[in-house]
């Protein structure tokens, strides 16, 4: 039982640490704009492609995982669910980003991190 208090408390502190950096980094225009899903690794070699894609889809999967293990334990849960969901590559995504983002605790929560870090508050349909 000691590994489930200690996976706890990691989670939770990476959360804090992590979370508000990732949120400051979202493009202001994120939810505004088209997606442009795997634009940016389009000019890279293919391997190189499939391999950023993969890495990038498997981070998501882990963010989604932490994010749903956090509304249970302490931690930032539906934040980290929104990064990881970001990351992840499926059908649907853009309009289950958008619902999630709409709530407005959320999309509260998200502009107060920005703010603390001199970031402008996202733009939502």
């Amino acid at each position: 039982m000691e590994w489930l208090g200690a996976l706890s408390l990691i989670t939770f502190v990476a959360s804090l640490v992590a979370v508000p950096m990732v949120v400051a980094r979202i493009p202001e225009d994120y939810f505004v704009r088209p997606s442009d899903a795997e634009e940016s690794f389009r000019h890279r070699h293919p391997a190189v492609r499939v391999l950023l894609l993969v890495a990038k889809n498997l981070l998501g999967v882990v963010l989604l995982l932490a994010g749903i293990m956090m509304l249970v334990v302490p931690g930032q849960g539906v934040l980290t669910i929104l990064l990881g969901l970001m990351l992840i590559s499926f059908p649907g995504k853009r309009k289950l980003e958008l619902a999630l983002i709409r709530s407005k605790g959320v999309l509260n929560a998200v502009n107060w991190m920005r703010s603390k870090a001199g970031r402008p508050a996202l733009k939502v349909e």
